[in-house]
C-alpha cells in the first residue's frame, strides 16, 4: 500500500480520536491523553518511514522519551506495516509490540463494495432506514455516553471524564449512534468524517444482548448514516485477536487496507 496513503489515513483517524495535547517534534506527532487509550497517547510517524537508524533518529527517540517520562507515561508508538524495521529496532531497545489491529475500508458509492458478500447492501441499508424508530442520530452525545459507558463496563470517574474530554477536543463532524431494542438502547457507536472518509468507531452492543444481531444493526445504521452526509468511504480499526468482529466486519463489505501495532516501552 502507498505510504502517503497510510499517513493520510493514519493522520485522519488521529482527527476522530484527538490527544488533549499534541506536541510535533520534527515528523514526529507525540500524543498525549493522561493514559486514555493507545491512540491517544502515542508517537505518529509523519514522515518517511525509517531505514536506518542514525544520529537523528536517536535524539527524536531521546526526546520523545523524555517528554513521556515527564508526564509520568511509557513512550509508546503507533506503527504501521511500512515502519516494521523501526518496529524491529525498538524492540532491540526493550520495547514490546500490543495490540496488532487491522484497518478496514468500504467505498459506498459505487458497486464495488458488494464484494465478498451475498446480500446487496443498498438493499439493506434501505431496509434499515425504512423503519428508523429505533435508530437514532445526533451530533452531540447528549446521554449517549451513559449507555457506552454501561455496555464497556467504564465505572473509573476519571476514566468517564477523559473520555468525554477526548471526545469534545474532536473538531471535524461527528455522529453519535443509538439502536434501540424493546424500548430501551441496546448498542451505540460513533462516527468521525473528514474528507469523505468515515470512521466508524466506539461500537459496542449491551453484553446481555448480544447474539440477536443488534452488532449487525448498529453497523448498518452506522453505514447508513455515513451515506447521508455523503462520506465515499467507511472505515474503521479492528484488533486482529477479535474475531467475532473481524468475520462481522468482512461479511458486512470492508477490506482489510493494513495493519498498525503499538510499541510500548
Amino acid at each position: 500500500m502507498d505510504v502517503n496513503q497510510i499517513r493520510y489515513l493514519e493522520k485522519i483517524a488521529a482527527d476522530g480520536h484527538k490527544a488533549l495535547e499534541i506536541e510535533e517534534y520534527k515528523d514526529w506527532e507525540l500524543r498525549f491523553s493522561k493514559g486514555y487509550t493507545g491512540r491517544a497517547n502515542s508517537i505518529r510517524i509523519m514522515g518517511d518511514p525509517i531505514e536506518e537508524i542514525n544520529e537523528g533518529v536517536e535524539e527524536k527517540l531521546a526526546f520523545a522519551e523524555a517528554e513521556y517520562a515527564k508526564r509520568g507515561l511509557p513512550c509508546m508508538f503507533k506503527l504501521t506495516e511500512i515502519d516494521k524495521k523501526f518496529s524491529d529496532y525498538l524492540e532491540t531497545r526493550g520495547y514490546k509490540v500490543n495490540q496488532p489491529t487491522d484497518v478496514m475500508i468500504m467505498p459506498l458509492n459505487n458497486a464495488d463494495y458488494l464484494i465478498n458478500i451475498s446480500e446487496n447492501i443498498e438493499d439493506m441499508v434501505k431496509a434499515i432506514m425504512s423503519d428508523t424508530r429505533d435508530i437514532f442520530y445526533s451530533s452531540e452525545p447528549d446521554d449517549w455516553f451513559e449507555s457506552y459507558f454501561e455496555f464497556e463496563g467504564m465505572r473509573d470517574s476519571v476514566q468517564q471524564d477523559l473520555c468525554r474530554q477526548i471526545h469534545s477536543n474532536v473538531s471535524i463532524d461527528k455522529t453519535y449512534i443509538k439502536v434501540l431494542y424493546e424500548g430501551r438502547v441496546a448498542a451505540v457507536a460513533s462516527l468521525a468524517t473528514e474528507d469523505g472518509y468515515s470512521l466508524l468507531h466506539n461500537v459496542v452492543v449491551d453484553p446481555t444482548l448480544r447474539g440477536k444481531g443488534l452488532g449487525k444493526k448498529i453497523c448498518w445504521a452506522a453505514i447508513a448514516g455515513s451515506k447521508n452526509i455523503e462520506a465515499e468511504f467507511s472505515y474503521l480499526q479492528v484488533i486482529e485477536s477479535n474475531e467475532i468482529a473481524l468475520n462481522l466486519y468482512k461479511k458486512l463489505g470492508y477490506e482489510k487496507l493494513y495493519t498498525y501495532w503499538y510499541v510500548k516501552r
